[in-house]
């Protein structure tokens, strides 16, 4: 009844916005959703072939929209987008960093548009295929559908308030089970989300690390030269103030002077880069522990499902023992009912016999 988490919605793309909706009273207005940019996610649910962007924050849904083929996503500036939602009766929009962060976005919603489309399409030729062969099938169910007799006995009310009883019962069981299900699917949600965000990041970081390490030891390779640069530069006007000579000598005193501080002010800049790199070094170690608290906490989420699905089976089992119990009681029922029908008919036959004595 209830599938496995992981064979539930997947994360495909996702991307950092500010999220915005249209004022539903002047229709021209933007309202926006988060105080901050947050994480908006396209998700695929393979058992129904659905694609969705979800955005949550907290423990809010802000954005849980499903992805129609007649769905358009408008650049309407360099840094923002907006599309419709008939079924939410809104208009959404997003507000990106970049301009490349947009264009990304709008191609990924151009290609799970296209998938959509292709697998409505699909889903109508099946449903074509179904139709032919409930038409073709056999339909005859008059038998099934007759009413049962009424019953002139108390019997059938007290099997009617019994059935009621047991419906009103398992109906809210069942909300309960749904609701636990999806507070924990909301969190579920939210790990993902989370989870593949810092794996995109982190997995930039990683290559910002590499070309940082090649870019650091090809620095090395600089800094070596321009010191030794340096040193021969140095003696080279040691040699000159040796000589104490005036004219042309001094000209290329300066000169070399001058190519002396062009250098020393290089090696500093250099400096200061290896200093940057080495904080986002410790910036990517940072990410590094956010996202294994990540993974803690979705594998917590993952035990915490896996226990509430254990539940579910176990109520699900509970349920159809009693349907089964149930169904037994009404089959006693209804016997105790046959069983006084003869009776009463019995009796009904001895008042006519005493009558017909009495008469005589």
């Amino acid at each position: 009844m209830f599938p496995h988490h992981r064979e539930r919605e997947q994360p495909i793309f996702s991307a950092r916005a500010h999220v915005f909706q249209i004022d539903p009273a002047t229709k021209r207005n933007w309202i926006p959703a988060s105080k901050h940019a947050v994480t908006v996610s396209f998700f695929y649910d393979a058992n129904r072939n659905v694609y969705r962007i979800i955005s949550v924050g907290g423990t809010k849904a802000i954005i849980n929209c499903t992805v129609t083929p007649s769905m358009t996503f408008t650049k309407t500036s360099q840094k923002f987008g907006q599309w419709a939602d008939s079924r939410a009766n809104t208009v959404y929009g997003l507000g990106f960093a970049t301009e490349q962060q947009l264009h990304q976005f709008s191609e990924k919603f151009k290609e799970v548009k296209d998938a959509a489309r292709l697998a409505r399409e699909k889903s109508q030729d099946k449903e074509l295929a179904n139709t032919a062969l409930s038409i073709a099938a056999p339909q005859d169910l008059s038998d099934e559908l007759q009413s049962p007799p009424v019953m002139c006995v108390n019997g059938p009310e007290d099997k009617l308030f019994r059935s009621q009883s047991a419906d009103i019962t398992l109906s809210s069981e069942k909300e309960r089970i749904k609701k636990m299900l999806s507070e924990g699917s909301i969190c579920e949600m939210n790990l993902e989300a989370e989870l593949f965000t810092l794996q995109d990041s982190n997995s930039k970081l990683v290559a910002a690390l590499h070309e940082a390490n090649a870019n650091v030891e090809q620095w090395k390779k600089q800094l070596a030269a321009y010191q030794e640069e340096t040193d021969r530069l140095r003696e080279q006007v040691a040699e000159l103030e040796a000589h104490g000579g005036q004219g042309p000598s001094d000209l290329l005193k300066d000169e070399l002077t001058q190519s002396l501080e062009e250098l020393e002010a290089l090696l500093k800049a250099k400096d200061e880069e290896i200093h940057i790199l080495q904080n986002k070094k410790a910036e990517y170690h940072d990410m590094e522990h956010d996202r294994d608290e990540a993974i803690h906490r979705l594998r917590e989420t993952e035990m915490r499902n896996a226990e509430l699905e254990r539940r579910i089976q176990n109520t699900e089992q509970n349920l159809n023992n009693s349907l089964e119990e149930r169904d037994r009681m009404d089959s006693e029922i209804q016997r105790a009912i046959e069983i006084l029908d003869i009776k009463i008919f019995d009796l009904n036959d001895l008042r006519q016999s005493l009558v017909k004595l009495i008469d005589k």
